[in-house]
């Protein structure tokens, strides 16, 4: 489902009612209801490039790979659950978002390195989708062709047209004051994702069954051209694995909606375990399923794959994962909307462009109204087509993704969850601190590995490819 719903889920699970320890809302969330949120959040477009970085990594290191980082993912899980409160993790006061935890434990330095982190990761995400999107978009359109006009027609889709389209819906949604006023777009994209989570799967499975295991699926993995290129491709893969996993960021989120007792830092140990330990199950299947069934050929959107399955079925699949992108897009979004607008506000407080607002009725919208600024119109529009921009001049999925790994995975999920834990704890220098510190030393060096691959790879699609024409 990815990120964006297990915020809108822990959100709507905590509007109603009065804590009488804090005067805020009532929690009522159980270890199930995070589970499923945990589930939501780590499940998402990335699951599309895992039969890809199977095929990288070939049939040992490939499911290895998933099962690390998904080991990695719950320990900094764990110890993150333990930041949620500060000082103490039973007693002390509670932390409502990841910065919050990151101020409770840091330095203000750190806190800025979180905000660039996590800000950095959030507009990333949109260019990602942007391109995802347009993908998904363009095997629409070659898939509904080739069936009308058989497989030797020429098929050509105008990805930046598609991408226009795409763009000028998320102008249009930008517009809408917060995600409280389309809680229904997330609800809607929830469901999509897990559709083609699935019917990838499925296919996938099919597929394999129907053919047999392909021959050129080797233990070391898919071949390449030269030495350079399979290291690459080995590393991107590593990055298209570590964003499917990513979900620190909205960690804190889902905790915060956790009852007690028991306490929630316990609680929120047993959904990471149960969340992450279902998700990984789910990856190795798709991974490993895709693999089998295409081999060094499985492409890097297992939803592109040429000959997969019906091809209605697929084109449904790929509408799915519009769907659910257009309001992932969104959440994504809105965030930095927000701090943007929060900060010309306090630049130009009495600028009369800045402080006009005018109302409009929607009448299918439940709150009938939202108030438009003029100003938050030119912005959020800019913030979109830069967006855009971006996407057209590097529309690589599996670069992209990889890239965006990099940037999330160590920072997010590993070095501030251990950096949070190492000050509550008071740890002083001595063998604990040191395995900390190296496994922190180890994922950085993944992270900078990856983003090299990924920038390489990019660089190395350019020289081939066209800026501002998309490919899968």
């Amino acid at each position: 489902m990815d990120k964006h719903a297990a915020v809108a889920a822990a959100a709507a699970a905590t509007a109603s009612g009065e804590d009488v320890e804090t005067g805020e809302h009532e929690r009522k969330g159980t270890v199930w209801t995070a589970t499923a949120h945990i589930v939501t959040a780590v499940i998402g477009s990335g699951v599309l490039a895992l039969a890809w970085s199977v095929a990288q990594l070939g049939w040992v290191a490939g499911p290895l790979a998933l099962v690390g980082f998904a080991c990695v993912t719950y320990y900094t899980s764990t110890l993150l659950a333990n930041a949620y409160r500060a000082p103490d993790p039973v007693t002390g006061a509670r932390n409502h978002t990841y910065t919050d935890a990151v101020r409770s434990y840091l330095s203000p330095r750190e806190v800025f390195m979180c905000g660039i982190a996590q800000y950095g990761n959030l507009w990333g995400t949109m260019v990602g989708y942007t391109i995802t999107a347009t993908i998904s978009m363009v095997a629409i359109r070659r898939s509904d062709c080739v069936h009308e006009n058989g497989q030797g027609a020429r098929c050509d889709a105008p990805g930046t047209v598609l991408m226009l389209a795409f763009t000028v819906v998320q102008v249009v949604l930008s517009q809408f004051p917060g995600l409280e006023h389309i809680t229904w777009l997330s609800i809607v994209a929830a469901v999509m994702s897990f559709a083609y989570s699935f019917i990838g799967l499925a296919l996938s499975v099919t597929e394999w069954a129907s053919h047999g295991l392909r021959p050129d699926g080797r233990i070391a993995g898919a071949t390449a051209a030269s030495s350079s290129k399979k290291t690459w491709d080995v590393l991107l893969a590593l990055g298209n694995i570590a964003f499917a996993y990513t979900f620190a960021e909205v960690l804190i989120e889902i905790q915060d909606t956790l009852k007690s007792p028991p306490s929630e830092h316990k609680t929120m140990k047993k959904a990471a375990m149960y969340g992450i330990g279902a998700t990984t199950i789910f990856y190795i299947s798709v991974g490993c399923a895709g693999y089998a069934a295409f081999g060094s050929d499985a492409p890097g959107n297992i939803l592109t794959a040429p000959g997969l399955g019906p091809f209605w079925l697929v084109d449904i699949a790929n509408m799915c994962l519009i769907l659910h992108l257009i309001g992932a897009y969104q959440v994504y979004a809105q965030p930095i909307f927000a701090t943007a607008e929060r900060w010309i506000v306090s630049r130009w407080p009495d600028t009369k462009f800045i402080s006009s607002a005018y109302t409009v009725s929607i009448p299918l919208m439940q709150r009938g109204s939202v108030t438009v600024a003029p100003y938050k119109l030119v912005l959020r529009t800019v913030i979109v087509i830069a967006t855009t921009v971006v996407a057209m001049m590097i529309p690589f999925f599996n670069a992209v993704l990889g890239l965006l790994g990099a940037f999330s995975f160590w920072p997010l999920t590993v070095y501030f969850p251990i950096s949070m834990h190492i000050a509550q704890g008071k740890i002083t220098k001595g063998l604990k601190w040191y395995l900390l510190q190296g496994l922190s030393m180890v994922c950085l060096m993944i992270s900078v590995a990856v983003g090299i691959g990924s920038v390489t790879d990019i660089v190395d699609s350019l020289k081939i490819s066209t800026p501002f024409k998309t490919v899968s």
